[in-house]
């Protein structure tokens, strides 16, 4: 099914953002740019001109969607988290009219429930930095940007991804540059003033000697935290190092972690982030985008709270090339699954947003 498709355009990367779900509606955000004429490297795309961030919201459990640009204040009128992806010129680079704006009142009502929270970055390296926006109307609105602390870290790398307490409280799951100034390494900042402040809880894991990022976290019935953690070796050729998907754990709301397992073994060249999403029969779904041939969407499951998982299953496995993936899902009321994710039917077509609505 597809979600927003156009000749000639590049739209990409919906884990860079968010989805968000009430009941069957569903909100899901991505960025559309142009494709490359010459049809080459990893992303074809144009960086001599800008992305825009769109919004695509269904009604009807992701049966049918209306796509809108995104409807909040970028720093500098550029693209929304998509610097590498564009020439300097087009990027966001130094936030410097990003201010660091207190949040007014009492703060976000975090157990609101037509609440939404956005993360966006100016980068994923060294220097880069991080903001958020909520919505208290299910995307129609956004406030912010408001600036994420630097955490004493050497750069944050903000994607989406973050677990309610209670009004007051909330935890967001990060990626930070590692010590050398390349991305990255995970962990979790808490706010317990309705987002006004922030402090780091917590790193999850040891410093990776290639990378870990875009973490993709859940709360157990019981209070257990669970991050999965998208991975990389480190290879002086990207193409040739192994990508696979870690799993960690926390018993005590992200103070401290421990490893548990890898889910996923291999995510192919490039590798790709992992959704990690817990139904309502209990099982955990892990989706991610399998990068060598054939290409596709993978999913695995888990029926002991991830001790142990599945072997692979292949949702689809008809990508023309390995530009796809960067998934996000939520269930339905009736079970049913709904992932999001860019996709190309052939190495030089379009790239364009893709929805399987799907049964584990």
């Amino acid at each position: 099914m597809e979600v927003y498709r156009e000749i000639g355009r590049y739209a990409g990367w919906p884990a860079n953002y968010g989805i968000w779900s009430w009941g069957n509606e569903i909100v899901v955000c991505f960025t559309v740019g142009y494709m490359k004429e010459e049809i080459s490297g990893f992303h074809p795309r144009d960086a001599s001109r800008p992305f825009y961030t769109a919004q695509a919201r269904s009604l009807d459990g992701g049966e049918s969607w209306k796509v809108i640009p995104m409807v909040c204040k970028v720093p500098g009128n550029k693209s929304l988290s998509a610097d590498e992806h564009v020439k300097s010129d087009l990027g966001i680079g130094d936030t410097a009219d990003l201010e660091n704006t207190p949040i007014d009142g009492p703060g976000i009502d975090f157990t609101n429930s037509d609440l939404a929270i956005m993360c966006a970055r100016s980068g994923l390296s060294d220097g880069a930095e991080s903001w958020f926006y909520f919505s208290l109307d299910r995307c129609h609105s956004w406030n912010g940007p408001f600036k994420l602390p630097g955490f004493g870290l050497r750069g944050i790398a903000a994607r989406t991804d973050y677990l309610v307490f209670d009004q007051n409280t909330c935890i967001f799951f990060l990626t930070a540059a590692k010590s050398d100034g390349k991305e990255g390494r995970v962990f979790c900042a808490q706010t317990t003033d309705g987002g006004r402040t922030f402090d780091l809880q917590s790193m999850i894991g040891e410093e990776p000697d290639g990378f870990g990022i875009m973490p993709a976290s859940l709360r157990l019935p019981d209070s257990r935290l669970l991050v999965a953690v998208r991975c990389r070796g480190n290879k002086p050729d990207f193409t040739q190092a192994q990508n696979w998907v870690d799993l960690y754990a926390s018993d005590n709301q992200g103070v401290s972690w421990k490893y548990i397992n890898r889910p996923v073994a291999d995510t192919g060249v490039g590798g790709n982030p992992p959704t990690l999403t817990q139904l309502k029969d209990g099982r955990l779904a892990i989706v991610y985008g399998y990068r060598d041939q054939p290409t596709g969407m993978g999913s695995v499951t888990s029926m002991d709270n991830g001790q142990t998982w599945s072997q692979p299953i292949m949702l689809r496995e008809d990508g023309g090339d390995h530009d796809i993936g960067y998934p996000r899902t939520v269930e339905r009321p009736d079970g049913k699954l709904v992932t999001v994710y860019y996709y190309n039917d052939q190495p030089d077509g379009e790239r364009y947003i893709a929805a399987t609505i799907w049964q584990p």
